[in-house]
C-alpha cells in the first residue's frame, strides 16, 4: 500500500483554505498521522522603533507584509492579506490597552489600514480590548486579528496571545489560579477559535522582568524590533516565551525563572489542544534584522 504522506506546502496550502482555520491552522490532523508543525515568523527590522517604545508605522507595515508572505507562502502581501480576511467579513482587531506597554495607535491603524485595503469597509472594523464584550462590531465579528505586546505577567508568567482574550469573559479572576493554566479554554467558551485568523506577539519592546501584580519598570523593557507572527497563538506564545528567557539569562547572568511559571502556554498543548507549544512541533522563520536574535 502506498504510503500515505502531508507535505508541509500541504498542510500550509490547507491552513490558508480552511474557513475555521483560525487559530488551529497548525493543528491539522490525517487520519493516523500525527500532528504537523504550526509556522511562525519572526521579522525584525533595525528601523522598527522611532524611539523609546514609539512604533514608526511605515516599518511596522512592511514587516507585518513580509511575515505574512513568508507564513502563508505568497509572492504578494495583498494576496497573503486576502487570505486572512474574506470578502463580507467583520474584523475585530483584539488589542491591549496596558497603560505602560499598550499594542499603540501606530500598530493598530497600520493593520486597520491592512483590513480596509482588504475591501472590508470601516463599519464592519472594531478595534478594542477590555470593551470587547459589549462592542457593537466584536458582538457580530466573524474574524479576529489577535494582537498585543509580550511582557511578564504576575497571573500568568507572561503575556501573550493566548491570554489576551482574557477580556472575552465577565469573571476574569476565574483564570487566575493555578499560575492561570487553563486560559487555552477561554478560546473555546467563547466561540474564538475558528473566528481567530492571525496572532500578532509585538516583540518591538518586551518586558522580561516583573515581580507583583502590574508591575513595571523601563528598565526591564529592551528594543528587540522584532514581530511574531503565526496562525497558532500557542506556537507563538512559546517562541515568545524562549526569546524572554533567553533575554532574562543574558541580563541576569543565569538563567532566572519567571516569578510565575508560564506553563499555561505547555498546557494549551497537552490538556486543551489548542496548539503547539513543543518546540518540534513548531516551525520558525527568521526574517530580517539577526543581531541578538536570542533564538
Amino acid at each position: 500500500m502506498a504510503k500515505n504522506t502531508f507535505t508541509r506546502r500541504d498542510f500550509l496550502k490547507a491552513a490558508a483554505a480552511a474557513p475555521v482555520a483560525g487559530a488551529l491552522a497548525g493543528r491539522l490532523r490525517g487520519a493516523g498521522r500525527s500532528p504537523t508543525v504550526s509556522r511562525v515568523v519572526l521579522v525584525r527590522d533595525e528601523r522598527a522603533l522611532r524611539g523609546f517604545k514609539r512604533p514608526d508605522p511605515e516599518i511596522v507595515s512592511t514587516m507585518l507584509d513580509q511575515a505574512l508572505k513568508a507564513l502563508l507562502e505568497t509572492a504578494d502581501a495583498a494576496e497573503a492579506w486576502a487570505r486572512i480576511i474574506r470578502p463580507g467579513d467583520v474584523v475585530g482587531i483584539k488589542t491591549n490597552v496596558m497603560h505602560y506597554l499598550p499594542t499603540t495607535s501606530e500598530v493598530e491603524e497600520v493593520i486597520k489600514r491592512k483590513v480596509l485595503a482588504t475591501g472590508i469597509p470601516e463599519k464592519d472594523i472594531g478595534i478594542d480590548d477590555r470593551g470587547v464584550r459589549n462592542h457593537p462590531v466584536f458582538k457580530r465579528a466573524t474574524a479576529l486579528i489577535n494582537v498585543r505586546p509580550a511582557r511578564t505577567h504576575h497571573w500568568s508568567g507572561i503575556g501573550g496571545c493566548i491570554k489576551n482574550y482574557i477580556t472575552f469573559t465577565p469573571d476574569k479572576p476565574r483564570w487566575h489560579p493555578d499560575a492561570c493554566a487553563d486560559l487555552a479554554q477561554i478560546w473555546k467558551e467563547f466561540d474564538l477559535i475558528g473566528k481567530t485568523r492571525l496572532n500578532i506577539l509585538l516583540m518591538l519592546n518586551p518586558q522580561f522582568h516583573s515581580v507583583g501584580p502590574h508591575s513595571y519598570s523601563d528598565k526591564y523593557v529592551w528594543d528587540y524590533r522584532g514581530i511574531l507572527v503565526s496562525r497558532d497563538p500557542v506556537a507563538a506564545d512559546a517562541v515568545g516565551l524562549r526569546i524572554i528567557q533567553a533575554k532574562r539569562k543574558r541580563h541576569f547572568g543565569r538563567d532566572v525563572p519567571l516569578a510565575t511559571s508560564a506553563k499555561h502556554i505547555r498546557l494549551a498543548e497537552t490538556r486543551h489542544g489548542l496548539g503547539a507549544a513543543d518546540p518540534a512541533r513548531i516551525e520558525l522563520l527568521k526574517l530580517g534584522w539577526q543581531a541578538n536574535l536570542l533564538i
